[in-house]
């Protein structure tokens, strides 16, 4: 078992990924720059892992990557690593290793992804606090949503404890009714993150490296992984859209209004 520096000593860094186009949102703009409530939904997201404790923020950009920069050229905890082919988030997450490495073995990593502007920092602290409490390599956030059509599913064993997560297009019929989903919402150790990641393939009906497997690598060596159903519900919404945009847009502005005490 390898030895980590207690908690109170581990850094904490963000992973952010913001390379996609988004095809569907019918623009040339970076889907992550797409404004919600007048600024790009990325900014949404930065702010979530800065509130929750992240003091190095890295923006894995590909798609449109000089907008995404000159949009954070003036943030000194902002830095950016390229994803040039966008091969899946496993392989995201892997352009980053360079601005981490460094300090891996004493640093937890938030990987979370830049279109989902509904995050909350109170969704971070929980999954950071479950990470450290359970001295795990892995943790995810989960929710349990009426309708799971699209996303991952958390496979769980007989006493409760975290299996796998499989993808939509992976899935048996019977992991597709389970309703309990994966909403990105991701913390690891960082050196056993990209341990992991070195052994992830692209044998899935994506032909994708997919963040997912590194649960699964870890669990089979002996690590600790974990979940906890964080994820309000409503906070479960992606954007592949400009109609789920204006959707999200609407929910964050009468969130604002509601804490404002301005609500009706």
């Amino acid at each position: 078992m390898q030895n980590h520096p207690s908690s109170s000593n581990r850094g904490l860094v963000a992973v952010i990924l913001a390379a996609g186009k988004g095809t569907r949102m019918q623009s040339d703009l970076p889907k992550v720059m797409h404004p919600v409530m007048g600024r790009p939904m990325v900014h949404w997201v930065v702010d979530a892992a800065r509130e929750a404790g992240a003091t190095k923020i890295v923006l894995v950009v590909g798609h449109g990557a000089e907008l995404v920069r000159a949009e954070f050229a003036g943030a000194a905890d902002v830095e950016f690593a390229l994803q040039a082919q966008q091969l899946g988030t496993g392989h995201a997450v892997m352009m980053a290793r360079p601005n981490i490495e460094a300090d891996a073995a004493a640093t937890d990593a938030f990987v979370l992804c830049g279109d989902g502007p509904l995050i909350r920092a109170d969704t971070l602290h929980t999954l950071l606090a479950l990470h450290r409490g359970e001295r795990a390599s892995a943790t995810l956030a989960t929710s349990v949503i009426e309708n799971p059509q699209g996303y991952g599913r958390i496979v769980r064993g007989a006493a409760g404890r975290l299996e796998r997560i499989v993808e939509q297009k992976d899935a048996s019929e019977a992991e597709r009714a389970i309703r309990e989903i994966n909403p990105s919402y991701y913390c690891f150790r960082a050196d056993d993150l990209f341990d992991a990641l070195s052994k992830v393939t692209n044998k899935n009906a994506s032909g994708e490296y997919y963040i997912t497997d590194v649960f699964g690598i870890l669990r089979e060596s002996g690590r600790t992984v974990a979940a906890v159903d964080a994820v309000p519900p409503e906070d479960v919404l992606s954007i592949n859209d400009p109609a789920q945009l204006a959707e999200v847009d609407a929910i964050l502005r009468r969130r604002a209004a509601s804490s404002s005490g301005t609500a009706r």
